[in-house]
């Protein structure tokens, strides 16, 4: 009796980690910042990282439809033995949302295929060590990529070289550690990053890495997702996959960039 309790005990909590791990969260973000004019309209990002082994869901997908103004990856769009297939068919549903900007991971290099052609023939933005600028409200934002920081491949000064002065700036890179390599003339406002998967299986507060978030570097926004795949085992406990719609609104004072103007989630 009580070993067969044992064993639906932890068949239950197996399910529960397997059912984290596939959820399709997107996570809906308001951020103000005191130098975005008032006069721009509000820009949002479709962000989703660490996507590894799963297909990205097409009814997620029809829930953000209209919603974003670009699709951001967050790098681990693949990893060693995720068929090109698979990788082109997530590109392709991400493309039907917003036009689609990558930036490198420290697993994508593992498949045995040219994954930088593949991404240009579908016609998303590489962005490493650049930065793409757009006019939005008639003043520019420049997204940002970087390399991959275990790889010693992050290069923030030549990536900046493209990027006006006067531009609103959001750094996209794979690990948050990039924000240790941040100086305050950059002027990066808001950093959006994955890697950790928030530590995919945590025990009550305690995990390897922290649970995804929101935290402030002085005048830099850090933004970190707990990922959508999963790496090693197909499990999550405690730090369930999200995706992010991420809104980025003017802000009247400093104070008010220190907190999360509005938070929520679809499945």
């Amino acid at each position: 009796m009580v070993i067969g309790g044992m064993i639906t005990s932890v068949l239950f909590l197996l399910g529960y980690m397997w059912k984290e791990a596939h959820s399709n969260r997107v996570r809906h973000v308001t951020l103000s910042f005191p130098h975005f004019p008032v006069h721009w309209p509000p820009l949002t990002i479709f962000f989703i990282s660490d996507i590894h082994r799963r297909i990205v869901s097409s009814r997620m997908l029809e829930n953000v439809k209209g919603k974003a103004d670009l699709v951001v990856i967050g790098g681990d769009l693949a990893e060693r033995g995720v068929p090109e297939a698979r990788v082109r068919e997530n590109v392709r549903r991400l493309q039907a949302v917003a036009p689609v900007y990558f930036v490198w991971g420290n697993n994508d290099d593992e498949v045995d295929y040219d994954l930088q052609s593949l991404l240009e023939e579908e016609r998303v933005h590489v962005l490493k060590n650049k930065a793409k600028v757009w006019e939005h409200g008639g003043v520019p934002v420049a997204l940002i990529g970087v390399g991959d920081v275990s790889r010693k491949e992050a290069d923030i000064d030549r990536a900046l070289e493209c990027a006006p002065p006067q531009s609103f700036r959001i750094l996209a890179c794979h690990n948050p550690a990039i924000i240790g390599r941040l100086k305050d003339e950059q002027r990066i406002s808001l950093v959006l990053s994955g890697h950790t998967h928030g530590g995919q299986i945590r025990l009550f507060s305690l995990g390897l890495y922290e649970k995804g978030g929101l935290k402030w570097h002085g005048n830099t926004a850090l933004f970190t997702s707990n990922g959508y795949g999963t790496t090693g085992v197909p499990l999550r406990l405690g730090a369930p996959a999200e995706t992010h719609l991420i809104t980025i609104v003017p802000g009247k004072t400093t104070a008010e960039k220190k907190c999360l103007s509005k938070t929520g989630e679809t499945m």
